[in-house]
């Protein structure tokens, strides 16, 4: 019932705009109707782990995928012990087993990106790490998708609440951006364009 409700209004975006969409989504089933409403990209978080036909329907499609690392599941990647021997090693390896097993069921490479899950199974000061490093994220050789906007480790700097957190998410994006995040996640879509357009000056973009 709720994909029957969703499907007409990603397909009454899609004639209205030439700006690719995309859907948050780990199910096969979600993704396979928000790609045929006009839907171009699925982003799974959890690089296409949780449902085994996730495969078959970005192949079949044609879609982009965005595979994102993250430890365990979004119940349960925040509790325990969130230290890793190496953050970006893991990070690294993981991402390079799912593009191989993209690309294995069928999908080719020029579809995949990749996100390195900030705030997904992460501690704070590995949130920084992740921003401030993230031309590591190079090596693999896809498009790089950042997803800062109101996460907790930005209130952890500034101690401003869920909802206070636009202009700590515009410094982070800015900051993905010039590291060599190729895509970002925002909630506030109008002043993430203008941050991505200061961020591609400051990088030497053509204004």
């Amino acid at each position: 019932e709720e994909l029957r409700r969703v499907a007409p209004v990603i397909a009454a975006l899609a004639a209205k705009t030439d700006i690719p969409l995309s859907v948050d989504t780990t199910k096969a089933e979600v993704a396979r109707t928000a790609l045929a409403a006009g839907a171009e990209m699925v982003n799974d978080i959890s690089a296409m782990r949780f449902d085994e036909g996730m495969p078959a329907v970005i192949r079949e499609s044609g879609a982009a995928v965005v595979l994102m690392h993250m430890r365990g599941t979004p119940r349960d990647m925040q509790e325990g012990d969130l230290t890793y021997p190496s953050l970006w090693g893991e990070i690294i390896r993981f991402l390079q087993e799912r593009i191989e097993a993209a690309v294995a069921a069928g999908i080719p490479e020029e579809c995949i990106a990749v996100d390195p899950g900030l705030g997904f199974g992460k501690s704070a000061a590995d949130n920084l790490k992740l921003v401030r490093d993230l031309e590591e994220c190079r090596v693999l050789g896809r498009p790089v998708m950042m997803g800062p906007s109101r996460k907790s480790f930005l209130g952890a700097i500034t101690g401003a609440g869920l909802q206070d957190r636009d202009g700590e998410t515009m410094a982070a994006v800015t900051a993905c951006i010039l590291n060599g995040a190729h895509l970002v996640r925002v909630h506030d879509v109008r002043a993430g364009k203008k941050a991505a357009a200061v961020a591609d000056a400051l990088k030497g973009s053509k204004l």
